[in-house]
């Protein structure tokens, strides 16, 4: 048999069943109080959900910008970033673009020399 994880929600079903089952005293109380606690968790899990979809979106956007700053000819990180347009772009999420976009096989990125130094460098693929 498969070995399934049991999510809290899970485990407020189950002890909302044996409440309901069972004649305990302040039952109407606990069962309020075990639905509250689920809904509480289906709650935080929309607002989760939300979030996650939100960056992503963002990161689309940012990508997208990306991949409109590249050319056929290689440019470094910093050429990009310096092109980039926005509020708090850093190296480090231009880079993170840069590799998804070599990742889904739009750019590809080689080794160039730079002032006595190797760095990475990105271009579209040629169609």
């Amino acid at each position: 048999m498969e070995n399934v994880k049991l999510t809290k929600k899970d485990y407020y079903e189950m002890i909302k069943g044996i409440v309901v089952e069972n004649d305990v005293e302040n039952k109407d109380e606990l069962v309020a109080f075990v639905e509250k606690q689920i809904e509480l968790i289906d709650t935080r899990a929309a607002k989760a959900k939300e979030r996650a979809a939100s960056k992503k979106a963002e990161g689309d956007a940012l990508r997208a910008q990306v991949e409109g700053l590249l050319t056929d000819e290689y440019q470094t990180a910093d050429d990009i970033l310096a092109q980039a347009e926005g509020e708090d772009l850093t190296k480090s999420k231009i880079i993170a673009r840069l590799t998804q976009l070599v990742k889904a096989g739009i750019a590809e990125k080689e080794a160039v020399k730079v002032e006595d130094r190797k760095v990475m460098a990105y271009r579209l693929i040629a169609e």
